[in-house]
């Protein structure tokens, strides 16, 4: 799995919750089976609020995002502990979600199911970045480098997680570190 990410924002602010990153009409989707999995994507961040975010993190019709990074303020993914809010985000495209803190939950479903990475900014960039900025985001070095500026910035490390996120998922690593057969 790459440590370098790099491509344009999608900026949300503070208390982003998971029925705006997926609604309850679409937890009817099931992941496991590929079509609806590619589906769930298309509805990912559909319930955030038009009039703070004219731009939709998906474009209608499409079933992938054009940000594979989302940077966000604080308690990112808070509200019900649907794993749909992060499946529905990788499934869309989404390789990472840099945010000064999350819900809990949905950190660990951030986990579990392998499909992005939770990194903890050390700054508020969801003040300093706008949808369609560039970034580069070494995991390894643990930095976001804003491409216009030049500007640094840290983020936490992921510690024990990084190895359950990079196998893809809970079950994944756990098949890979022989926890459970293969």
């Amino acid at each position: 799995m790459s440590s370098v990410f790099e491509g344009p924002v999608f900026v949300v602010r503070d208390n982003i919750d998971t029925d705006q990153i997926i609604p309850a009409q679409y937890l009817n989707l099931i992941p496991t089976i590929p079509e609806e999995y590619e589906k769930l994507g298309s509805y990912a961040m559909i319930g955030l609020p038009e009039s703070l975010y004219p731009e939709r993190y998906v474009t209608e019709g499409e079933l992938d995002s054009n940000y594979a990074i989302v940077v966000a303020g604080r308690n990112f993914g808070c509200g019900s502990s649907r794993e749909h809010a992060p499946i529905a985000l990788g499934s869309a495209g989404c390789n990472l979600v840099l945010a000064e803190s999350f819900a809990r939950i949905f950190f660990r479903n951030c986990v579990a199911t392998g499909e992005l990475y939770p990194c903890d900014l050390m700054e508020r960039l969801c003040e300093v970045l706008k949808t369609g900025d560039e970034v580069r985001v070494d995991l390894d070095a643990g930095t976001v480098l804003l491409k216009a500026t030049g500007a640094e910035h840290t983020i936490k490390p992921l510690g024990e997680v990084r190895p359950v996120i990079d196998a893809g998922g809970l079950f994944n690593f756990a098949r890979e570190s022989g926890m459970i057969p293969k």
